[in-house]
């Protein structure tokens, strides 16, 4: 039986059997009234014996409330169970973390458990989403650095420039393919996701080279892995493009240098992908700092939320940024 129902039953054994002594002491007072000391010996012992049981109720029932408003200099009653009579009353978090003057504590604590699960995720969210927009800004640097390719250089600067911008594009990847993953800080956040995408498909373009007779940087030999989604460079393929058709492996590289800068800065721009989901963020995270104190006075703690090595590490940046 639950505190509330408790309370209940307890009330209304307490109401009637006040209501039924009073009954019975007027009865009992008016029966006394008409009946001389020579009356019926019968019902006079009926009328001590209800009179002792009433006094004895009332005495029991009124030790027990009695004794805990003493221990607790509280006036109601139902402040012994946790609970108050007065709706809405705030008497505090049990120890466990609950207000139990709510109708379903329960409810309302698992409720502020989502809300801490919100707000941890939120900042490490935060957080990897800052260091990808920088590390795009990185990617667009990438593609303007290979813009620089051309005929004037020999097959090997060229081939060791194609190296490069895969080699930058690899770490890319390493670092935040993982974070969007199952169970990663960046699960489920389509900025992060997109990014991802929309530069792979940058490299994969079939129409980069189109009118020199390419289709795409894979026919000059960069290509994306399909298991590890790496780039590679085949210098075999390279080193045949440009023994066939040196101007167009630059046509080619230039288009594809120029449209991946600009895929890249597209993602970070204003109001696009990435700038507005930490805009999101950033509310989010200020409303529940904002709302938190008065939430957990009135809903109870809740849980503390779960972490892993990913969400530790990215709250520590988080706040590192923050105390600056």
């Amino acid at each position: 039986m639950s505190p509330l129902a408790i309370a209940s039953t307890l009330y209304k054994v307490f109401q009637s059997t006040q209501s039924a002594s009073s009954a019975q002491l007027t009865a009992g007072a008016s029966a006394h009234i008409q009946t001389s000391p020579a009356g019926d010996f019968g019902s006079s012992l009926a009328l001590r014996m209800a009179s002792l049981q009433s006094q004895s109720v009332n005495t029991l029932i009124g030790s027990v409330f009695n004794t805990g408003n003493a221990a607790s200099g509280a006036s109601d009653p139902l402040s012994l169970l946790g609970l108050s009579a007065t709706p809405g009353a705030n008497v505090g978090l049990s120890a466990s973390g609950r207000n139990l003057s709510l109708f379903d504590p329960e409810s309302a604590y698992k409720m502020m458990t989502v809300i801490n699960r919100k707000d941890l995720h939120y900042k490490a969210q935060f957080s990897e989403l800052s260091e990808m927009k920088t590390a795009l800004g990185g990617m667009q640097q990438a593609g303007q650095t290979l813009a620089g390719v051309n005929t004037a250089m020999d097959s090997e600067t060229v081939k060791a420039e194609l190296q490069a911008f895969a080699g930058r594009y690899n770490e890319w990847v390493t670092r935040f393919s993982p974070t969007v993953k199952s169970s990663g800080v960046l699960t489920g956040t389509q900025a992060a996701e997109i990014s991802l995408y929309e530069l792979e498909q940058s490299v994969k373009n079939i129409f980069n080279g189109a009118r020199d007779g390419f289709h795409g940087v894979k026919d000059i030999g960069l290509a994306i892995d399909p298991t590890t989604r790496l780039a590679t460079l085949d210098v075999g393929k390279l080193d045949s493009a440009l023994s066939t058709n040196r101007a167009g492996v630059m046509n080619t590289i230039g288009e594809f240098s120029a449209n991946f800068a600009r895929s890249a800065e597209l993602l970070n721009s204003t109001n696009n992908f990435v700038p507005n989901r930490l805009a999101n963020l950033d509310r989010a995270i200020d409303y529940i700092s904002e709302h938190a104190s008065a939430w957990q006075a009135e809903f109870g703690r809740g849980d503390a939320a779960p972490s892993s090595a990913q969400i530790a590490k990215a709250l520590a940046a988080y706040n590192r940024i923050g105390s600056v």
